[in-house]
């Protein structure tokens, strides 16, 4: 879809404080927001479709605090790369060209 914004302009905003039971999510994401879609159609009383924008691409949704988690990873040490790397070559993969 072309909205003649920049990939800069196109962010995502995930919202929420301490005291309301809701997260509030914007977004240009694609693929966040096909699972949204997707999450909110199988679940409406967890989330739900607040928005959207035709123009920009954008949409709004709501859902429910537990429901969204973040998860974070700690980086590779170089021991588990090395062994990754032997393991996908043993396995057929090989890096691009």
């Amino acid at each position: 879809m072309r909205t003649g914004l920049t990939k800069a302009q196109k962010i995502t905003e995930i919202t929420f404080d301490e005291k309301e039971p809701l997260i509030h999510i914007r977004t240009h994401n694609t693929d966040l927001k096909n699972r949204l879609a997707a999450y909110a159609a199988q679940h409406p009383t967890e989330c739900r479709l607040l928005d959207e924008d035709p123009n920009t691409g954008c949409i709004e949704f709501t859902i429910r605090k537990g429901r969204l988690s973040f998860r974070l990873n700690a980086p590779y040490s170089e021991k588990r790369k090395r062994k990754a790397s032997e393991a996908a070559k043993r396995n057929g993969f090989n890096r691009k060209p």
